[in-house]
């Protein structure tokens, strides 16, 4: 199990939490994401190391920007 943090900026609501978690959790290998919407902090659980770009790639699609990383 692997679990990594990562900042993302833009989330301004419940609707924004809800397309981060759906965009990132449909990348193979996730197996859990949690959004605090207040601190912009997304934490990824999954069963084996995901690459910072797929998680940017994801979280662009979802329409915000990975604040450190790809």
């Amino acid at each position: 199990m692997t679990t990594t943090t990562y900042t993302v900026t833009g989330m301004t609501c419940g609707h924004c939490v809800s397309s981060v978690k759906e965009e990132v959790g449909e990348i193979p290998g996730v197996t859990g994401v949690d959004v605090d919407l207040s601190t912009g902090l997304v934490t990824v659980t999954s069963d084996r190391p995901i690459d910072a770009t797929d998680v940017g790639a994801a979280v662009r699609t979802a329409g915000y920007e990975l604040a450190d990383r790809p």
